[in-house]
């Protein structure tokens, strides 16, 4: 099964309970090379499930001494596609090597090429 990691409002049990229909078990792990800043939201149903008008968003830096923690949680590939439907489009899933240097995915800042 996959790993995805969280930083922000997919950590929260209403929004896990909303998006995965059950309560994810993790464990704590760090986002490497990436620094937190805020998105507003402005998507009604996204809103509506975390409760939040700004969510974190992880910006990439290359720097290995800047960490981003959170948690990691096992799901799995259905799970994914259901956390790709509640992330807005500001946001894209990568596949990193966390701290732990487990893989995972992970929703991170969607920027311009």
């Amino acid at each position: 099964m996959p790993y995805l990691f969280s930083y922000g409002t997919l950590q929260q049990e209403e929004v896990q309970l909303s998006t995965f229909g059950r309560r994810l078990n993790g464990v704590p792990d760090s986002l490497v090379g990436f620094v937190i800043t805020q998105l507003k939201i402005t998507h009604p149903e996204v809103l509506a499930t975390s409760g939040k008008e700004f969510h974190p968003i992880a910006r990439a830096t290359g720097q290995r001494n800047n960490r981003v923690p959170g948690t990691v949680f096992e799901v799995t590939e259905e799970e994914l596609k259901h956390s790709d439907r509640y992330e807005v489009d500001a946001y894209k899933r990568i596949e990193t090597t966390l701290e732990s240097g487990k893989s995972a995915w992970v929703y991170v800042e969607a920027t311009e090429t």
